[in-house]
């Protein structure tokens, strides 16, 4: 199969042949119909992630269909359609085949996103950046009819964390998202939906962004440095830029939380207590859950989320790739897998 392979951090794609994967006992194998380019690959690709595996093949947000099942597959079918996110294996989930050892203490109080031994698909497992991907059918997802596959592939990671972060934010009326990109363009149709408020923050001077904003229902939209009109009770801050945990902080109101949804992040700047005080809360968001994926997929048709995305061929990646760092992106970019 063709797969983009990096080789070393620092380094562009490279378009390869390699063997087509074998899917073990309780795995599916799925022919890749598409796959977002996630914020996270990038952080993979520019060394911001430490110890990935390598070769590896990038990709997370990962959908196709199946076309061979391994051994003591019980929950799906060749030719169904299904989402492979980031979240690949976790103790927990090996703790569920007999003769399964201990297991660590997250996943053993229903933690499974904060697994000490958990792996990553695109990152410590191969992921979705070629023509057949292998998953473990236990942290896969049936994707919801009425979503065309390019259209369905950013809620598997953009989606999913998108989606951790608003539930850590809390019952927020008023609620500030910071970088309106691939998760904040879901994020902010849910909390539409829900009946909150929202205020977005986006790239000083990025004008196209603050309309895409607004059309998706925001209230207020306006430059990251930019004081809200409202103080807000939650903000959730996608954007890989440790400056905005103050700047959110100041924006919040006494009780509200900032919810850091990314998964790296720039230097937070020191900031006066002042800012901090009035049990003000910071809080990160790691990983996903199996639960937060069946509960995307429940409501996401109910929105109904409608996606936004630029797509690519599997060839272009590192043109995505460049494109996403450049923020060039509006929405969510994806690879068409032909």
């Amino acid at each position: 199969m063709v797969a983009m392979v990096l080789d070393k951090p620092g380094r562009p794609l490279r378009a390869v042949e390699v063997d087509d994967p074998e899917p073990g006992p309780g795995q599916i194998r799925v022919k890749v119909r598409a796959c977002g380019v996630c914020r996270t690959d990038l952080h993979l690709v520019d060394g911001e992630l430490v110890n990935p595996k390598l070769p590896v093949i990038p990709g997370h947000e990962i959908v196709g269909e199946i076309d061979r099942l391994g051994e003591r597959v019980t929950l799906f079918r060749i030719g169904e359609r299904v989402g492979i996110p980031w979240l690949g294996w976790t103790c927990g989930g090996a703790s569920e085949q007999p003769g399964a050892g201990t297991v660590c203490r997250y996943c053993a109080s229903g933690r499974e996103n904060l697994c000490d031994n958990a792996k990553f698909h695109g990152y410590t497992l191969d992921g979705g950046y070629a023509e057949y991907a292998v998953a473990d059918e236990r942290y896969c997802f049936a994707i919801p009819d009425g979503y065309p596959d390019a259209q369905a592939a950013p809620l598997l990671c953009a989606g999913l964390i998108g989606y951790r972060s608003l539930r850590m934010a809390g019952d927020a009326t008023k609620l500030g998202l910071y970088g309106f990109g691939a998760a904040a363009h879901i994020v902010a149709q849910i909390a539409v939906y829900e009946g909150r408020e929202v205020y977005a923050f986006v790239k000083p001077g990025d004008r196209e962004g603050a309309e895409f904003a607004r059309s998706l229902g925001a209230v207020w939209a306006g430059d990251s440095d930019e004081v809200p009109p409202e103080e807000l009770d939650a903000a959730i801050i996608f954007a890989p830029v440790g400056g905005l945990v103050p700047a959110a902080l100041k924006a919040v109101a006494k009780g509200g939380t900032v919810v850091c949804g990314g998964i790296h992040m720039s230097e937070i700047p020191s900031f006066p207590y002042s800012i901090l005080w009035g049990e003000r809360v910071i809080r990160s968001v790691a990983n996903l859950t199996r639960a937060d994926g069946e509960g995307l997929m429940h409501i996401a048709p109910q929105v109904p989320i409608k996606t936004h995305v630029q797509t690519y061929p599997l060839e272009a990646a590192n043109e995505a790739l460049s494109d996403l760092r450049e923020g060039r992106v509006v929405g969510a970019a994806v690879l068409v897998v032909q």
